[in-house]
C-alpha cells in the first residue's frame, strides 16, 4: 500500500506542476477517479476545466472524449449508432462508438442537453454500458464522467433533474484565480507557447484499478460510521434540531446514495492523505462536495438566500461525533 500511495501521491504533484489556483478542484477529480465516480463542476468559462481533464487523460495513460451539450444534440453523438457500410459481398451494420467511451468524458454544459440525451448519459454513468438499437455495449473499467455546467446564462438550459444529480458522486464549484494566481497563470501559458513540458509522472491504469482496492482496506470506526448515519438522518429530520435553521429551510433530505457516497469518499480522503484509518475531519471536508447537490431547500430558503453550503455548514456544526 505505501509504494502505491506514493505512486498516487507523486502522480498529484506531477499535476500540480501544470496547474496554477485549482488544487482543490485537482484533489476532487482524483477523489473520483479513485472512488470511481462521476463530478459535476459548476464554474465560470475559462477556469481551466477543460486543461484539467486532458492533464488527467494523460496522466492515467488514458484516452479523453469531450462532447460539448448543446439543444440539438441527439443520444447517437454521445453513445455512437448503427452505420450502413456498403461491401462487395452487400450491406453491412456496425456499431460505431460515441465519445462516451473514452476513459475520461467531459460533458460540457450538460445542462443545455435535452431529456434523451441526459437519459443516454444517465445510463452510461450508472450501468456503465450502453444501449443501440437493442444491443449493450460496456464501458472501460476505468470511465469518468466530468460534467459542467455555467452558473449563467441560464437561457436556453434544461436543469438537471434529482434522478441524475443524485447519480454525481461530487459536485464541485470553481471560483476565479487571485491576482497572484493570474499572474502566474499568464506566465505558464507564454512558456507553453514555445514547449508544452510532459509530465512527469503518469500512472497505469492497472496501478489506479490497484489503488482503488487498497482504498477499500481502509478502517472506519463504528462511531464514525455512526457520525455518517447522524449527518444524513438530520437533513431528513431537521425537527431533531430545533436549535438550528435546518428545519426552517430543508424540503427534502439525501438519498441513501449519498450516505454510501460520504463513507466511500471519507475512506478515499484518509487513504490519499496516507492514513490506515477515518477521522472525523475527513467526513467533515468532503461533505460539502457530497450533500450540497442533494439536499433540496424550500422557497423560503430561497427567498432568504439560503444555500446548500450553509446547509452543509450548519449541519457539521450541529451534528457531533
Amino acid at each position: 500500500m505505501d509504494a502505491l500511495h506514493q505512486e498516487f501521491s507523486d502522480l498529484r504533484s506531477s499535476l500540480h506542476e501544470h496547474l496554477v489556483g485549482q488544487e482543490a478542484l485537482l484533489d476532487s477529480l482524483l477523489l473520483a477517479l479513485l472512488c470511481n465516480g462521476h463530478i459535476l463542476l459548476e464554474g465560470y468559462p475559462g477556469t481551466a476545466k477543460t486543461r484539467l481533464v486532458k492533464l488527467l487523460g494523460q496522466s492515467i495513460e488514458g484516452s479523453m472524449g469531450r462532447v460539448q451539450f448543446t439543444p440539438d444534440l441527439l443520444p447517437a453523438d454521445v453513445s455512437g449508432a448503427e452505420v450502413l457500410h456498403q461491401e462487395a459481398e452487400g450491406q453491412r451494420l456496425s456499431f460505431q462508438e460515441g465519445p462516451i467511451f473514452n476513459n475520461l468524458v467531459l460533458a460540457d454544459e450538460i445542462n443545455r442537453a435535452p431529456a434523451k440525451v441526459q437519459s443516454a448519459l444517465l445510463e452510461a454513468m450508472e450501468e456503465r454500458q450502453v444501449t443501440v438499437a437493442g444491443k449493450s455495449y460496456s464501458l472501460p473499467d476505468v470511465f469518468l464522467v466530468v460534467a459542467t455546467q455555467n452558473p449563467i446564462e441560464q437561457e436556453g438550459t434544461y436543469p438537471l433533474p434529482e434522478a441524475q444529480l443524485d447519480r454525481f458522486l461530487l459536485k464541485t464549484r470553481i471560483g476565479y484565480p487571485n491576482a497572484d494566481e493570474e499572474l502566474n497563470i499568464i506566465r505558464m501559458v507564454r512558456a507553453e507557447e514555445s514547449s508544452i513540458p510532459a509530465l512527469s509522472k503518469t500512472m497505469s491504469q492497472e496501478s489506479l484499478l490497484a489503488a482503488r482496492k487498497a482504498f477499500q482496506g481502509v478502517h472506519i470506526a463504528p462511531a464514525i460510521e455512526q457520525y455518517i448515519v447522524n449527518l444524513v438522518v438530520a437533513t431528513r429530520h431537521a425537527d431533531l434540531y430545533p436549535h438550528s435553521q435546518l428545519a426552517n429551510y430543508l424540503q427534502l433530505g439525501v438519498s441513501p446514495r449519498a450516505s454510501i457516497a460520504l463513507d466511500k469518499c471519507s475512506r478515499a480522503k484518509a487513504w490519499m492523505a496516507g492514513r490506515d484509518h477515518v477521522l472525523p475531519e475527513d467526513v467533515a471536508a468532503v461533505l460539502p462536495e457530497v450533500f450540497a447537490h442533494r439536499i433540496h431547500l424550500n422557497y423560503r430558503a430561497q427567498a432568504d438566500s439560503y444555500t446548500t453550503l450553509e446547509v452543509c455548514k450548519e449541519l457539521l456544526e450541529q451534528v457531533l461525533v
